[in-house]
């Protein structure tokens, strides 16, 4: 019908189109409405989707992915958990394989990006759930993690580089704790999300 959205205006639809993912756009609905797959999160299927796309860059580039491989290669580029030396491993590899990093770092998606493909350009809705919401609020405070680890750890090695800082192979970690003042538990703030309250949740009315 000529009233229907083009998915190619969304990033996501324009990625399926440009990199060739026939049905993608279908599977992602799939796996979102949980129907025939287990039913995922907007932050999961973005992370699905990345992987994808970075296998289908590397098959473009020449390069036949293991299996595993390309959802390795994203894990090393995205996790806050890896060491700064492994993620300029992987792009190094990259470079090698012909893939611009900072061009692919830009192409992957963000769990808004998916939902706005699913709901405005393919119709798809379901009830915001409590689970939902709580995956959009970590997926908000993983994204931000990551950046100040980047951040810590680009000027950490700029550091080093210039001689004003001596420390040998390195890993950055930071972790938000959460107090509640009333119950006095502390926990992390993903961990506090997951469990969905403090020890106040166990006291009733008292």
């Amino acid at each position: 019908m000529a009233d229907e959205p083009d998915p190619t205006r969304s990033k996501v639809g324009r990625l399926i189109d440009e990199y060739g993912m026939t049905g993608l756009g279908q599977e992602l609905e799939a796996r979102w409405l949980g129907r025939g797959h287990e039913e995922q999160s907007l932050r999961s299927l973005a992370d699905w989707f990345n992987e994808r796309l970075l296998g289908r860059r590397l098959a473009a580039a020449g390069h036949d992915p293991l299996d595993g491989e390309a959802a390795n290669l994203y894990r090393l580029l995205s996790d806050a958990d890896v060491t700064a030396g492994s993620r300029v491993d992987a792009e190094a590899t990259l470079e090698e394989y012909g893939i611009d990093v900072e061009t692919l770092r830009r192409e992957f998606v963000s769990h808004q990006a998916i939902h706005t493909y699913l709901t405005d350009f393919r119709g798809a809705s379901k009830d915001r759930s409590a689970g939902d919401r709580s995956e959009s609020v970590r997926g908000t405070i993983q994204r931000l993690r990551s950046r100040l680890v980047a951040v810590a750890e680009n000027n950490l090695d700029h550091l080093r580089s210039v001689g004003d800082l001596t420390i040998g192979e390195f890993t950055v970690l930071l972790e938000v704790q959460v107090l509640c003042e009333d119950c006095g538990a502390s926990y992390p703030i993903t961990e506090l999300i997951d469990r969905g309250g403090c020890d106040c949740a166990s006291d009733g009315n008292s």
